[in-house]
């Protein structure tokens, strides 16, 4: 279903000055009333108080690697520059990385560190610098990533998020961020809350997709398929229609623009918690995968890719 699509500019790199004051202004937002996330949740985090997200003031990450497995455009053939940061702001009962994102498996690192991996994995031939997870950690990921553009780095960065994030704190990122790569996972409030302690997820999960798009726009390849710019949007599909699909496929093709790109993921698998969970125990069915499929046809959403059940 891939396409090529007409190329636009990309943003004008910003001033060293403007930078610095984007930086200046996320730290400000962890501490003393960290409000970094949709949660809000007003400890200070600047002077090492844990936020719900079980992140303090220091920047841990969990590992900096190539990685293949990506979206096509976002692999490509040479990696996506990969950099997990430790803990996350859901609680997913069902998180297949839970020992990194609730377990807090990880390194301290300085942002000086974290410039230099990012410029070697540049040096190993990465397509991009895929933060996975980033949103807690944005002041940190900024002052890294200014450090990394002063010593010459050059290729995209690619925000890799739950998709619950703060339009406020997306806003510090526009021209910085040159692919979004959200997770859109439920249209109903109660699911949000039973399975990702979030009621609020699809709410805010919307406004973030929105500004997202606002931003950066449909997604954009260059003549070897390797993405350069623009939202793609991933959305696992879930048993027992959890993940409220249709909803979320019409939210797409009707309020933000036909052309989304769309990963829609086969691969859950009860993980974490979820074994023995009632509805989300038990992995999916060829059944529902189709369906899901089906709707995003239905919404005339044929730019993305779809996966082989391996069931």
């Amino acid at each position: 279903m891939q396409s090529m699509i007409r190329s636009r500019a990309r943003y004008c790199e910003r001033s060293d000055s403007e930078f610095s004051a984007r930086v200046e202004k996320a730290e400000t937002w962890m501490g003393p009333a960290c409000r970094l996330c949709p949660r809000k949740c007003s400890v200070d985090r600047r002077a090492g108080e844990p936020g719900a997200c079980g992140a303090g003031g220091r920047l841990i990450l969990a590992s900096a690697n190539l990685h293949f497995g990506e979206e096509p455009p976002i692999s490509g053939w040479r990696g996506s520059g990969t950099i997990f940061v430790t803990n996350c702001n859901l609680a997913c009962v069902y998180c297949q990385n839970y020992p990194i994102s609730q377990g807090g498996n990880g390194i301290e690192t300085e942002p000086a560190g974290l410039a230099e991996m990012m410029l070697e994995l540049q040096e190993q031939g990465a397509h991009n610098i895929n933060w996975v997870t980033p949103t807690h950690e944005v002041p940190h990921l900024l002052a890294g990533l200014q450090q990394a553009k002063a010593k010459g780095l050059s290729i995209p960065v690619v925000y890799n998020s739950s998709g619950y994030d703060a339009v406020e704190t997306l806003q510090l990122l526009e021209g910085i961020v040159d692919i979004y790569l959200p997770d859109m996972r439920y249209s109903d409030a109660g699911n949000a809350l039973r399975y990702s302690g979030a009621a609020d997820y699809p709410e805010v999960n919307r406004r973030a997709v929105t500004e997202m798009y606002r931003q950066v726009g449909d997604l954009e390849l260059d003549e070897n398929g390797v993405a350069q710019k623009g939202l793609l949007v991933r959305h696992l599909v879930l048993p027992e229609g959890i993940a409220g699909t249709e909803s979320i496929m019409r939210f797409l093709a009707e309020e933000v623009s036909p052309n989304t790109y769309v990963s829609l993921m086969s691969q859950y698998f009860p993980a974490y918690k979820a074994p023995g969970m009632k509805g989300i125990g038990r992995r999916i069915t060829e059944e529902e995968y189709a369906a899901a499929k089906t709707l995003m046809e239905r919404y005339g959403l044929t730019e993305g890719w779809t996966q082989e059940m391996n069931n």
